[in-house]
């Protein structure tokens, strides 16, 4: 069930250190995301809006609380052991299609232009890549984000179901997107129970056409 309720959207002053932040969280907790615990918390003060700081609160002193084995582990079993909870938004809307390659290469072509130098050994639609795009060059971020926006409703609430910690960083980025309109709702809850096409189901996007087509380019 696709939940409606979404917090009160957070100052958009804070939109882009709140793409920072769940940037570095939502990565695999290796040592390197471990050292940046203390740096991440010290900025927290700078974020205005209460209910987003207290949920990145939340879950870094879980995550602090948590051996590296415990917090690796418990990674792998929330996202690497089921497509249902993969960082890789594009697979929701267009599983192993031919429309997902034509969704990866545009998502590409977008940080071509912003001048960001994604990685070539990652996938551009990896989730923690697409929130250090939005806090680098938050206009055109904020516009993949809704651009991905269905993947992120069925990730969320699929990690929700499984009682993970990163619910709360998920609701913190949905927080800084706009609501769906009911049409589109529907068509999340289809896809939902669904699943990712075998072949392109041809559903409208869950974006405006022109951040599609490229007319936001």
């Amino acid at each position: 069930m696709i939940r409606r309720t979404r917090r009160a959207t957070p100052h958009p002053a804070d939109t882009p250190l709140l793409c920072k932040i769940t940037s570095i969280l939502l990565q695999y907790p290796d040592n390197r995301v471990l050292a940046h615990l203390t740096q991440v918390t010290a900025v927290f003060p700078a974020i205005t809006d209460t209910v987003a700081r207290d949920s990145l609160g939340g879950f870094t002193d879980w995550l602090a609380g948590r051996t590296p084995t415990e917090a690796a582990q418990h990674y792998v079993v929330t996202f690497d052991h089921t497509r249902r909870r993969g960082l890789y938004l594009t697979y929701y809307r267009h599983g192993d299609t031919r429309a997902r390659g034509m969704a990866l290469l545009a998502l590409k072509h977008t940080y071509r232009q912003a001048g960001y130098p994604a990685p070539e050994d990652e996938l551009p639609d990896f989730l923690p890549l697409m929130l250090e795009f939005a806090a680098a060059a938050p206009e055109p971020g904020q516009r993949l984000l809704i651009q991905c926006q269905a993947g992120l409703e069925l990730l969320t609430e699929a990690v929700r179901e499984a009682h993970s910690p990163y619910a709360e960083l998920l609701d913190v980025i949905r927080a800084c997107l706009p609501d769906l309109p009911k049409r589109h709702r529907d068509e999340l809850r289809a896809l939902a129970e669904a699943g990712p096409p075998i072949e392109q189901v041809g559903l409208e996007p869950f974006a405006p056409p022109d951040y599609v087509t490229g007319g936001h380019r």
